[in-house]
């Protein structure tokens, strides 16, 4: 028996570390490694003993016998990955494979002081670069977060149906209550406090805030009641505060979502699923209630290129393709659709569509009431939305030139792309909407990094920050020794009365995160669910205080 990788694998590579047989691949000194959608085990070298299983952040590892019939295609994904690769050389060893030579990427002096260094933002990138200094170093850790709650992607961009891939929220939590970390929360670096008050107080600051704004398309009636980015999308039906329970309007039969990234595929199938399904996770009630009454049966997610070139990730196209209730359509008006998926290579994501229903849908027809169903409609885009109070269509390509085919709906969501914003006191390079670094380090500003998406771009999902931290920290301790930091003017229990004194939102730290956890758990019990949002920040602070919290909406 083997084990398998599956579909919420996050590439972080922790189960490489405790392979005892070096069967999990690519590891992270491989060309491919953070290039692949995911790891991949060997079935030829793998043992069963199980350690993968055990380390996995997200569970995402089963043996290979007990594959649900959902996850059953990743048995053969896994050994699809090693078809064509080379087979590692048979060695008479007990350690079954060769080991490389030792390498220290850093090397710390002994007498090194302890360092203070904040760190703006508390998701995945965040929390690796945490994690890489408590353990590996001395240093001291401020966590700082605009809003009075940890979690950031994890917590707020995560889809609720996929609990898996929130356990690695688990993982950073327990450094939260970490005897060298001190947790301020509800404290907005630009507006509660300055950049440089923050750099007065700390041998370094790591940014990482990612990238929380979107992609406009730049078409007439983008603007339109109705018209929203993902962004929002996901916000609102994840409980974000600064997200408000009315921010999608749900009256209207069909939704269009331009583009065929993951963020798309997981609009579409939240907007489609079972209601019942959603309310046994931790979906904003809010959200939920929508759900319950919406009238959405059809969602379209447009493609501007074909399937062979389609964003999303195989997982995540596997997952449409076994949502209970939910059909998955082609639309092969273009001929060049079917062309494609008839012609693709075993085990491309063009070749997943080949036993998908095709259809030459026609968009003057309503949806059908008694059954839902996702149309994936490639080398199409919009042109227009159409409407005067809200949208009622969207104008799209054919042939890739602007045509008279309208596809009725009342939701229209941007899913092409997140994208960073300018921070105050940080150069911003407008083009890429990230802050130039070198090495993570700010150009032009010691003692100040950069980590994640404001780092590289909004690319790579929770796994590919660890190696984006191990960088920036590597960075800022080389730094430390050569001792090119900035010498901290103020202490740390002086940036602690500064906080205080300066949040308009109401700090929050460790002690007060748990009440917050303790508190949505409760409600989740009492509702049957893993837990119960707290929507908004006066509802999120006082939870921290221990208070009871009369629930919004």
């Amino acid at each position: 028996m083997t084990y398998a990788i599956t579909q919420t694998c996050c590439n972080d590579a922790t189960c490489v570390a405790v392979c005892p047989v070096n069967c999990i691949h690519p590891t992270p000194d491989e060309p491919d490694f953070g290039t692949t959608e995911m790891l991949y085990i060997d079935p030829k070298s793998c043992i069963d003993c199980g350690a993968c299983a055990d380390a996995c952040p997200v569970d995402a590892i089963f043996p290979a016998d007990r594959l649900t019939e959902r996850l059953r295609e990743y048995e053969g994904i896994n050994a699809a990955y090693y078809a064509e690769r080379e087979p590692a050389p048979v060695l008479a060893s007990p350690t079954f494979h060769r080991w490389g030579e030792p390498v220290f990427d850093r090397s710390i002096p002994a007498d090194f002081a302890p360092i203070r260094v904040a760190i703006v933002g508390t998701g995945p990138a965040g929390m690796y670069a945490a994690e890489d200094l408590l353990l590996h170093t001395n240093a001291e850790v401020t966590l700082i977060d605009r809003l009075p709650v940890a979690g950031g992607l994890v917590r707020y961009g995560v889809a609720p149906d996929h609990p898996a891939t929130k356990g690695a929220g688990e993982t950073f939590a327990r450094f939260h209550s970490h005897p060298r970390v001190r947790m301020r929360l509800g404290l907005r670096i630009g507006t509660d406090v300055t950049p440089e008050e923050l750099a007065a107080h700390h041998d370094a600051v790591v940014y990482a805030v990612g990238a929380p704004s979107d992609r406009r398309l730049g078409i007439p009636g983008e603007d339109l009641p109705g018209s929203v980015s993902a962004t929002s999308v996901v916000s609102w039906y994840n409980a974000h505060p600064e997200t408000g329970a009315d921010a999608v309007r749900l009256s209207t039969e069909r939704a269009v979502v331009v583009g065929n990234g993951n963020v798309a595929l997981d609009v579409a199938r939240v907007l489609v699923t079972d209601s019942d399904a959603l309310a046994r996770t931790d979906i904003a009630d809010h959200a939920l209630a929508a759900l319950r009454d919406a009238r959405v049966h059809e969602v379209v997610l447009l493609g501007r290129r074909g399937p062979e070139h389609a964003a999303y990730t195989t997982s995540e196209l596997l997952a449409l393709k076994h949502l209970p209730g939910v059909d998955l359509v082609v639309d092969d008006r273009d001929p060049r659709t079917g062309a494609a998926i008839d012609a693709a290579a075993p085990g491309t994501k063009a070749a997943l569509l080949k036993g998908v229903d095709r259809e030459a849908v026609d968009w003057t027809r309503t949806p059908a009431r008694n059954r839902r169903r996702i149309v994936l409609r490639f080398h199409s885009a919009p042109v227009e939305a159409l409407g005067t109070d809200g949208v009622r269509a969207v104008r799209v390509t054919e042939d890739g030139e602007p045509s008279g085919t309208e596809i009725g709906a009342g939701l229209l969501v941007r899913a092409i792309g997140y994208r960073g914003v300018p921070l105050a006191g940080l150069p911003f390079d407008e083009t890429t909407g990230t802050v130039p670094h070198e090495g993570g380090r700010v150009v032009g500003l010691p003692g100040s990094y950069v980590v994640g998406w404001i780092k590289r771009g909004p690319s790579g999902g929770i796994g590919a920050n660890r190696a984006c931290a191990e960088e920036t920290v590597g960075t800022l301790l080389a730094d430390a020794v050569a001792g090119a930091l900035p010498k901290p003017t103020g202490t740390s229990q002086e940036f602690r009365r500064l906080a205080r004194s300066r949040s308009g939102r109401g700090l929050v730290d460790a002690r007060g995160l748990a009440s917050i956890d303790r508190a949505e758990r409760a409600r989740g019990r009492a509702a049957g669910r893993p837990r119960v949002k707290l929507a908004t920040v006066p509802e999120l602070v006082a939870a921290a205080r221990g208070r009871r919290v009369r629930l919004s909406g």
